[in-house]
């Protein structure tokens, strides 16, 4: 079978396309047939190792796990001894952010990791690219307590964790505004947002408006920029550590510094809990509340060519690999 493969951490040209041999699923575990992947800012990071955190947790100098990829959306076509949440025929989609090896054509995973079947009625493809994005905004939002009415301001909506938090969001009634590119302006006002800043023509930090809470979902703001859009006792949180680790370091003193920062905070979202986020998603997408935007799609091939539209940092939403096209 077909597979990306790295070897080593490195720019996307480290990436190799080989043909390895297709995996036989163990006590209580599932084969699944790959149609869809993802390349995202998970993959990116696991690639380059970068922070250097990565290297901990996925090979001190070298990948643990060569075949990459993190997303995916298949069928089970066969089942060790002792599976019991799933079977052969089911369509399933999932997601790790320590790899699955979802960028080839057969994977193994274990059945009872994050997994849901796809609701009835959705294609491979209308859910490629729906949990990575989602999983990391609603860890975002499970650490805080939202309530109707209150007003969040997403900076970064167009892409994956944005476009998701957006949407998230707004199924739960908040009143969102957005902050993103001048092209994508209509796309984000689609999704729900009630005011759309482009960031290309102002600075939405000088908005002279106020939110309960700054989801900075590309972490290219911080905390003392975005001070003053905060309302007392408002919130801000980062999907990035910040310049020296600032956001987690004051996320961790806030007990001391809320008084001088008139109950201003900082939260950090170490993300938990993969399966509880594959199990809002798949609700979501069956009622039709959530829809993963996708920017462009790529076969298997040429992979290493999204990685490289991936590292520009000008991707909107999702980018899908078509494994099995058409199949």
């Amino acid at each position: 079978m077909k597979a990306i493969i790295a070897e080593q951490y490195g720019p996307p040209d480290v990436l190799q396309l080989k043909e390895i041999e297709k995996p036989t699923p163990k006590d209580g575990e599932l084969l699944i047939r790959v149609h869809t992947a993802t390349v995202n800012r998970t993959d990116c990071a696991i690639l380059s190792a970068k922070p250097f955190v990565m290297r901990l947790v996925m090979g001190l100098f070298r990948p643990r796990q060569p075949v990459m990829g993190t997303e995916f959306s298949g069928e089970v076509v066969a089942a060790g001894s002792g599976t019991q949440r799933f079977r052969v025929g089911d369509r399933v989609f999932g997601f790790h952010d320590m790899g699955t090896g979802s960028l080839s054509q057969y994977i193994t995973i274990q059945d009872k990791a994050p997994l849901a079947t796809i609701p009835e009625g959705l294609s491979y493809e209308q859910v490629a690219g729906s949990i990575e994005g989602a999983h990391y905004a609603q860890n975002f939002i499970n650490k805080l307590t939202l309530k109707p009415g209150q007003e969040v301001i997403v900076n970064g909506a167009s892409g994956a964790i944005g476009s998701a938090a957006l949407q998230l969001l707004k199924h739960m009634g908040l009143r969102v505004s957005a902050v993103c590119p001048t092209g994508q302006m209509d796309l984000i006002a689609s999704l729900g947002a009630e005011q759309v800043f482009d960031y290309t023509r102002e600075d939405f930090t000088k908005c002279g408006k106020q939110f309960d809470y700054v989801f900075d979902c590309v972490g290219k703001s911080s905390f003392f920029r975005c001070f003053r859009l905060l309302k007392a006792r408002g919130v801000y949180i980062s999907s990035e550590l910040g310049f020296l680790g600032q956001n987690l370091l004051l996320s961790l003193l806030s007990p001391l510094t809320r008084p001088m920062l008139r109950g201003r905070r900082i939260v950090f979202p170490f993300p938990k809990d993969i399966q509880a986020s594959i199990d809002l998603v798949r609700r979501l997408l069956e009622s039709g509340a959530y829809k993963p935007v996708v920017d462009k799609t790529y076969p298997l091939e040429e992979t290493a060519e999204a990685f490289r539209f991936a590292g520009t940092g000008q991707k909107v939403g999702n980018i899908v690999i078509l494994v099995h096209q058409g199949q």
